[in-house]
């Protein structure tokens, strides 16, 4: 049981923050990726803030130190990842994101002397194996990515990694304060990007403004996007709480090396979602990373 349960909770940690990435999405389509981003992480604020008043945990320097410097990985993570996608081809950036995200706390874990078993090891080959098949979308006419794109893709999934390990290293007695600090920092750089953003938006409005015929009317966005995306983007951060906190727990039940890999497999729950709710198509290749998935995490409870 005790076994099991770390592969659950990392699994499941999974499934919800693809369930966040699917939710983030569609909020990223109406209101903007830094916006909605900055919305999630302020819900987390509120979310841990109470949660953290309410649980018991020691204030220190290292739990408060350590979840913030996560927080500021997660965030250039983000930007980073945003930046190589819109790049692309996504098909090929997006499952070597995630790799790179489980490998870099699986080394960082085993070099630390962390000890696998013999099954342990089966299970986080396949469970690799399965995080590229997982993230993998078959696209036609796909192009190689550029260096430019690859560098920028193997540098989020190295800060996805070093938020799993700096959250880690927050001591075991700190309870959610490294939560705390985490969603403080990432909050705090994602509103003062969409700060500077918003003042260029509009000094570029009022100088298009400026230059607008006589009864012309710029276009804008209306307002029952905004609010489905502000909606949206809140529901997120709620979600995504609910996934960095279980992942905060995963990591101190079980094995940093366990819960890389379990983690990295988050593009499941987006993908099933994207399936449900959007009926977009699922390809034979994802089907069988979700099947060595489940095998991976079979041969991780019994290691």
């Amino acid at each position: 049981m005790l076994a099991l349960l770390p592969v659950v909770v990392g699994f499941g940690s999974a499934l919800v923050f693809g369930t966040a990435d699917f939710l983030g999405g569609l909020a990223t389509k109406r209101i903007g990726a830094i916006l909605s981003t900055a919305i999630a992480a302020a819900i987390g604020i509120l979310l841990f803030l109470l949660l953290a008043l309410a649980l018991p945990g020691v204030w220190s320097w290292d739990a408060v130190g350590w979840g913030a410097l996560s927080g500021v990985f997660g965030a250039a993570a983000l930007g980073l990842l945003y930046a190589c996608l819109a790049i692309g081809p996504m098909s090929i950036l997006s499952p070597l994101t995630a790799l790179v995200s489980a490998v870099v706390p699986l080394v960082w874990a085993v070099v630390g002397g962390e000890r696998i078993g013999l099954l342990g090891w089966f299970g986080l080959a396949i469970g690799l194996v399965a995080v590229g098949l997982v993230g993998f979308v078959p696209e036609q006419g796909v192009v190689r990515p550029s260096v430019r794109a690859v560098l920028m893709a193997v540098g989020s999934g190295i800060m996805i990694g070093a938020n799993l390990i700096a959250i880690d290293r927050a001591p075991d007695d700190s309870g959610l304060i490294p939560m705390v600090a985490n969603r403080v920092a990432n909050a705090s750089i994602m509103f003062t990007i969409a700060g500077v953003l918003a003042v260029i938006w509009l000094v570029r409005r009022s100088r298009a403004r400026s230059q607008h015929p006589p009864g012309a009317t710029p276009l804008r966005r209306p307002r029952g996007v905004l609010r489905a995306g502000l909606r949206l983007a809140i529901v997120c951060g709620v979600v995504d709480a609910i996934a960095n906190g279980s992942m905060l727990w995963g990591v101190r039940i079980g094995d940093l090396s366990v819960m890389a890999v379990l983690i990295a497999l988050y593009p499941i729950g987006t993908i099933l979602l994207a399936r449900i709710v959007l009926k977009e198509r699922i390809a034979p290749v994802q089907y069988a990373g979700l099947a060595l998935a489940i095998a991976a995490s079979a041969l991780l409870a019994l290691d």
